[in-house]
């Protein structure tokens, strides 16, 4: 652990207790196979812990269902922890308690630096997003965002690593498999807002990787990584690229900015909330980074090519046993 002049002492020699909040989503889900393959004990909280048994039967993880929005509980299962990992977050609010951005983004961050503070957690990992920014960002999610990374960063008495991610792709993930639906759905064309925006999507493994080397690394306390993959695509191409991958024969229709607008209003209703206005406005950053991949974290980003025609083929088997995958290998 850390002691109280703040030299580093090193948790790879002993284990880590971790307290993970937001540990049963995409990211998380890939976080906990990876440190518990380190050895590392875990405190994962969740609403409802039944809904995750493929946690319960791991032996390092404790899944305890919790209101993580309650400051008592929170401090209560923070308690004894080396360290706390926070990945929560949501791209659209709900009427759900905690889930709008202020709840989720900036309410939740401050108490859980307080129950750090009160219950002696001296190290914290914290999921951003990339263009984060309290003042100018455009969008609600992206300054929610920013200002939960710097109440954070501004802790006195917290060692803190904030990471901002691009687009995350991976088995599982909410980007390539939601627009592999989509195209196995609609019947000739897909509308698609902002086809232009440029992305540089990172691999799950990445940023977990990242996460955990971190977690003993004094050189990255009080920094703040954008997580990038090694090229950049606007979204068309992603959505062209799923298209092909699937061997879905869709025409992909790039709409101006007024109906990208109106589409995102209009889908902002429909069950699901597939886009919202609030989306569109995040889209207007991009998601591309400033520089190459942390040095820091010693590995080089993994492709997207190299990763995803492995779990999206299942979307369409015909397409699996004729060959999709040898066509796109020749066409590389």
């Amino acid at each position: 652990m850390f002691d109280k002049g703040g030299e580093h002492i090193s948790l790879m020699s002993k284990k880590y207790k971790i307290c993970v909040l937001g540990g049963t989503g995409f990211v998380g889900y890939h976080l906990i196979h990876e440190l518990v393959e380190q050895g590392h004990a875990l405190r994962v909280l969740a609403r409802r812990r039944e809904r995750h048994r493929d946690l319960l039967v791991m032996p390092t993880v404790d899944v305890i269902e919790a209101d993580i929005h309650d400051p008592a509980a929170l401090g209560e299962h923070l308690r004894g922890c080396d360290a706390a990992i926070n990945l929560v977050g949501i791209l659209n609010e709900t009427r759900r308690v905690g889930e709008t951005f202020q709840a989720a983004h900036v309410d939740l961050v401050a108490r859980l630096v307080e129950a750090c503070r009160d219950n002696g957690v001296t190290r914290l990992l914290h999921m951003s997003a990339l263009n984060a920014d309290a003042g100018q960002a455009p969008s609600r999610y992206l300054r929610s965002k920013g200002q939960g990374e710097d109440l954070v960063h501004a802790a006195d008495g917290l060692r803190v690593t904030s990471f901002r991610p691009s687009v995350i792709f991976g088995p599982g993930d909410h980007f390539f498999n939601r627009f592999a639906a989509l195209l196995k759905l609609i019947p000739l064309a897909l509308p698609l807002a902002c086809p232009e925006t440029r992305y540089a999507p990172v691999f799950v493994d990445d940023v977990v990787h990242a996460f955990s080397r971190a977690l003993d690394n004094r050189a990255t306390f009080g920094q703040r990584y954008e997580l990038c993959g090694p090229q950049q695509y606007t979204l068309r191409q992603l959505v062209e690229y799923t298209a092909r991958i699937t061997g879905r024969r869709k025409r992909i229709v790039g709409l101006g900015d007024g109906l990208s607008r109106l589409q995102a209003r209009l889908m902002g209703h429909m069950p699901g909330k597939p886009l919202t206005y609030d989306n569109y406005l995040s889209m207007q950053a991009g998601g591309t980074c400033q520089g190459e991949f942390p040095a820091v974290f010693g590995m080089a980003p993994t492709s997207l090519e190299a990763v995803v025609p492995y779990y999206l083929l299942h979307h369409n088997e015909r397409a699996q046993r004729f060959g999709v995958y040898r066509r796109l290998r020749r066409s590389e």
